[in-house]
């Protein structure tokens, strides 16, 4: 099988060093040439995954149409908001039936559509669909740390395809057959991570992470399940395992964020400051306004756009969260 990782940041390289590691042939597909030279000269991406070095069976390249035609496994490791793009640029090199597996965690902010549906509607049905998702951080997987995650698709036998492929000794891949709860999962843990970063920056302690990410897992479900999802989907790897993760993790970029806002930086000031990409920032706008089309209350994620957007103080964010309306804990357990 002819495979090739689409993006060489630090989750694309750390994908290149787990099938390097297994024996299987990869192009990695390196935007910027000036970066493709520095990390042959070590096999090292230093900017990306200081620290890991690519197997030699990892072919690096930055030319876009060298690394699609003829393959027949591509995997998306580009930040959500560029997907559309690098489909649209890709499509008249792809095969027939290629296999496109997904691994950006993001929702496409103009349009509210799952990634998935953002390659679908771009590549027409010429291709088979996978998202590969769960509590993955590149900084881990890259060194080989045993992990879990899980693949989705439509069709079981893509999912079990994409499983043959990524399944190793140090990787443990299952498969689901909801994309629709997999992808939200991916997407919406990131905008309850930055709530948790708020909350250690504003000084609040374990019980408030504690709050934080539960009812956090409780209004994703919520909107999960109102846009089509399983529920039981958000008690997995890419719900409440990768919630977790994402939220206690000092490899996550958007604790980070939320970590910065609760110390008094700006938003501006955060994001100038980082390499990568922070997708709960793009996916907060996308959730508050799901939660509006669907008639969903996600008041965690409504506080996380107020202070993202609005500029509300998150000391003010807090006492709005605690002082609404109580309520029960669950709406399908009544008392008798």
């Amino acid at each position: 099988m002819k495979i090739s990782i689409i993006g060489a940041g630090s989750w694309g390289t750390a994908l290149g060093v787990l099938l390097g590691h297994k024996g299987l042939p990869a192009t990695l597909w390196v935007r910027r040439d000036k970066l493709r030279q520095k990390i042959l000269q070590t096999r090292e991406n230093k900017e990306y995954l200081p620290g890991v070095l690519l197997p030699e069976n990892i072919n690096l390249t930055s030319n876009l149409e060298e690394a699609v035609r003829g393959m027949d496994l591509l995997i998306l490791a580009v930040p959500s908001h560029a997907i559309e793009e690098i489909c649209t640029l890709i499509n008249p090199f792809v095969n027939k039936n290629v296999t496109i597996v997904n691994v950006a965690k993001g929702l496409e902010e103009k349009t509210l559509r799952r990634i998935s549906q953002v390659i679908e509607d771009s590549m027409g049905s010429k291709c088979k669909i996978a998202v590969l998702s769960g509590p993955n951080h590149a900084e881990e997987v890259g060194r080989l740390i045993p992990t879990a995650s899980v693949v989705a698709s439509r069709e079981e036998e893509t999912a079990k395809k994409v499983q043959d492929v990524f399944m190793s000794p140090h990787f443990r891949v299952y498969t689901n057959p909801d994309i629709t709860g997999v992808e939200l999962g991916g997407a919406l843990k990131n905008v309850i991570a930055i709530a948790a970063g708020l909350c250690e920056g504003l000084g609040y302690g374990d019980n408030t992470l504690a709050a934080v990410i539960t009812r956090g897992l409780a209004e994703i479900t919520r909107l999960g399940i109102a846009m089509g999802a399983k529920s039981r989907t958000f008690s997995g790897l890419t719900g409440v395992g990768d919630l977790f993760v994402t939220c206690t993790s000092p490899h996550s970029r958007n604790r980070y964020v939320g970590l910065m806002l609760g110390k008094g930086k700006s938003l501006k000031e955060i994001t100038s400051s980082m390499k990568m990409v922070a997708e709960g920032i793009k996916s907060t706008c996308a959730a508050y306004r799901l939660s509006l089309q669907y008639g969903v209350n996600m008041p965690i994620s409504t506080e996380v756009y107020n202070i993202l957007f609005r500029e509300v103080d998150p000391r003010e964010a807090t006492v709005s969260l605690m002082q609404r309306e109580k309520t029960v804990e669950m709406e399908d357990i009544a008392f008798d």
